[in-house]
C-alpha cells in the first residue's frame, strides 16, 4: 500500500531543517540546502522520511522535482 504525500519546499532556509503542517493539514518542509544538483531534493526526502518515521527507501519523489510544490509515494 502506498501513499501520496505533497509538500511544499522552501529550499536555502535558515529555518531549516524543519517540518511544519499548516492549518490545513499542508507540509512545508524547510532546508538549508540550495536548489542545486538535487541537493534540496535529497534533504527533503531525508527528512520526510524522518518525519514520517519511515526509511529513506521508501520515500520517493515521483514529481515537482524542479518545482516548489512536490508529490512523495510513501511505500
Amino acid at each position: 500500500m502506498s501513499e501520496t504525500v505533497v509538500v511544499r519546499v522552501k529550499p536555502g532556509s535558515r529555518k531549516g531543517p524543519l517540518v511544519e503542517r499548516g492549518d490545513d493539514g499542508a507540509l512545508t518542509i524547510y532546508v538549508q540546502e540550495r536548489a542545486v544538483d538535487g541537493k534540496a531534493n535529497e534533504a527533503v526526502s531525508k527528512l520526510l522520511a524522518q518525519h514520517l518515521g519511515v526509511p529513506r527507501s521508501r520515500v520517493e519523489l515521483t514529481s515537482g522535482a524542479a518545482a516548489r510544490l512536490k508529490r512523495f509515494r510513501i511505500t
